[in-house]
């Protein structure tokens, strides 16, 4: 009996990318490789065709990291692809952070047919689960196979359901050759014209929709208590709109877009000291990533703590936290009660009484991370992109709270790494079509430069990356780290193997990869050149700086705020 013709390699790319835009993807971030060429060949097409939209990368990691912003900016999932072996491999970061942020990213992995397997062949490894418990799901595509089945799985896990969150899906392709298109066929045939894009609906409406059809309870009729609100990464507006149903002070990180409310008490980190024997209940939001004593508070076995988790998070795992997760907005009002007179009036007046001990401390060289923070926070830009290590925590520490805003801001706080920053603020950029700022430190600047490659012939976001150049990583110097460097017991070892200083010429770097440079010594030239229009979309701002009294300012502030007395009456 005549076995059936196998399908080619070709046919199984535009029926995997067909499958993807009917089902509402817009984007598809794509390596140089010839394992992958026939997904290539297959989106060129597309993209001819008006369907789809390539962005080229050649660094691996740093396209994973672009599809990852692209997806979070436009809230729609988006493929990556590559080429087999070690280029698959450099994808594990930023599936490690679409995992913990129910990101939906699909990993296209071009790879070798199971015939090449085992023998040698190049660039062949085993890399069909290669991401393990970080992918949702790892599917395989034999060569030769008709994808179907595969791409319906793949769909459903990166859309999540009431059991499991979104995330990183895995599509394992295996192609034989031919690579490439055959000889009659052209980008310009009309095999895509039948196509009709789809729409992809990440949210659940459901879950958005609770918070306003439940707040009939009668708040005059719940107790008095002495509750806050913790916005941790990614809380929302709906925290924000608790605390103020409830008049309740609220404790929100800047990247919980949850700190545009007269309620948000922007010094809240060093007054937990102040105010945590007077809190009874603390309801959380969102995940907390940034703080120590928000940590501590949620860990006092005497203060009662729930979550409100009305869909499945990835952040954490059923029954690892001490807080009673709550699915009934009408339960959390009521586990919070209305505030106590004077409850949030008391933290107010705290607040402001720190923000002026706060507004004193004044840099050796003009500026420092909390005026920098300061400067952006009021820019307002449409997009914000936030690194971590100490960055994040300046913007936690002077973020004026907000009533209103017009900013959406991002940060990679699923794993608080430095990896990708670059990359990912280029994909929120992309992805919104909005002016983005990306503020970082030179370290984490230095993790990503490679990421300031622009691909010819693909239009330029509008972008600016502030990189607050302190000659190192501060933030160890704010930790015990610290302690153990002023002990002099190691000699320099927490400089060379913590700090880690770099001799980098940003200025020339910025040249070499074609963007605009801009050097800046004070909070009013930074504020100047943000309102100033840029000669080219993509800009690179830096701001000299010195840590050298970084750690010595810390702890007199966090003292002097510590001291403050809690508000009588």
């Amino acid at each position: 009996m005549q076995q059936p013709k196998e399908q080619l390699a070709m046919t199984t790319a535009r029926e995997v990318l067909s499958t993807l835009i009917r089902a509402g993807f817009h984007d598809l971030v794509i390596s140089p490789g010839s394992r992958s060429a026939p997904l290539a060949y297959a989106a060129a097409e597309a993209e001819y065709a008006g369907l789809i939209r390539i962005h080229v990368r050649i660094d691996e990691r740093s396209a994973a990291f672009m599809a990852l912003g692209l997806a979070q900016s436009t809230k729609t999932p988006v493929a990556v692809a590559a080429t087999s072996g070690t280029a698959i491999g450099q994808m594990l970061p930023a599936v490690m952070e679409a995992n913990h942020t129910a990101t939906p990213l699909l990993i296209l992995s071009a790879d070798r047919p199971d015939e090449l397997h085992g023998t040698g062949a190049s660039q062949s490894t085993k890399q069909k689960t290669l991401f393990g418990e970080h992918a949702r799901l790892a599917l395989n595509v034999s060569a030769g196979q008709h994808p179907a089945e595969q791409l319906r799985q793949a769909l459903a896990a990166l859309a999540g359901d009431d059991t499991t969150p979104a995330g990183p899906v895995q599509l394992n392709l295996q192609f034989r050759d031919p690579l490439i298109p055959e000889e009659s066929e052209r980008i310009d045939d009309q095999r895509w014209t039948n196509i009709e894009p789809g729409d992809w609906s990440m949210g659940r409406p459901e879950a958005t929709q609770q918070a306003t059809v439940r707040t009939s309870t009668l708040i005059d009729d719940l107790l008095r208590r002495r509750t806050v609100v913790v916005a941790g990464h990614d809380a929302g507006e709906q925290a924000q709109e608790f605390a103020r149903l409830m008049g309740l002070p609220l404790f929100a990180e800047p990247s919980s877009n949850a700190r545009f409310s007269a309620h948000a008490i922007t010094h809240y980190r060093p007054l937990i000291s102040v105010g945590a024997q007077y809190i009874d209940r603390v309801v959380l939001f969102g995940r907390p990533t940034l703080s120590r004593p928000v940590a501590k508070l949620l860990d006092n076995p005497e203060i009662k703590s729930v979550i409100w988790q009305p869909q499945p998070v990835a952040w954490y795992e059923s029954g690892r936290r001490r807080e009673k997760p709550v699915d009934d907005w009408a339960e959390l009002q009521e586990f919070a009660g209305v505030a106590e007179p004077g409850w949030l009036t008391a933290w107010q007046s705290l607040d402001t009484q720190a923000e002026a001990l706060r507004t004193q401390v004044r840099s050796e060289n003009g500026i420092n991370g909390l005026a920098v923070a300061q400067v952006i926070w009021e820019d307002q830009p449409e997009t914000l992109l936030l690194g971590s290590s100490n960055i994040v925590r300046d913007f936690d520490l002077a973020a004026k709270s907000l009533e209103t805003s017009r900013s959406q801001i991002f940060a990679n706080r699923g794993l608080a790494g430095i990896d990708g920053t670059i990359s990912t603020a280029l994909g929120l950029a992309v992805g919104s079509g909005q002016r983005t700022v990306a503020v970082m430190g030179d370290i984490t600047f230095t993790h990503d430069a490679g990421a300031l490659a622009w691909t010819p012939g693909e239009t330029e976001p509008r972008l600016d990356v502030v990189v607050y150049n302190d000659g190192g990583g501060a933030i160890f110097s704010t930790l015990e780290h610290g302690a153990v460097d002023d002990s002099g017991r190691y000699a320099t070892a927490v400089e060379r193997l913590f700090a880690t200083p770099q001799r980098l010429n940003l200025q020339d770097l910025a040249t070499g990869y074609g963007w605009e440079y801009e050097q800046v010594s004070s909070a009013r030239e930074l504020a100047q050149i943000l309102d100033a229009p840029s000669t080219k979309p993509l800009r690179l701002i830096e701001v000299p700086a010195s840590r050298q009294s970084l750690r010595a300012e810390n702890l007199a502030l966090n003292e002097k705020i510590g001291q403050l007395p809690w508000p009588q009456g």
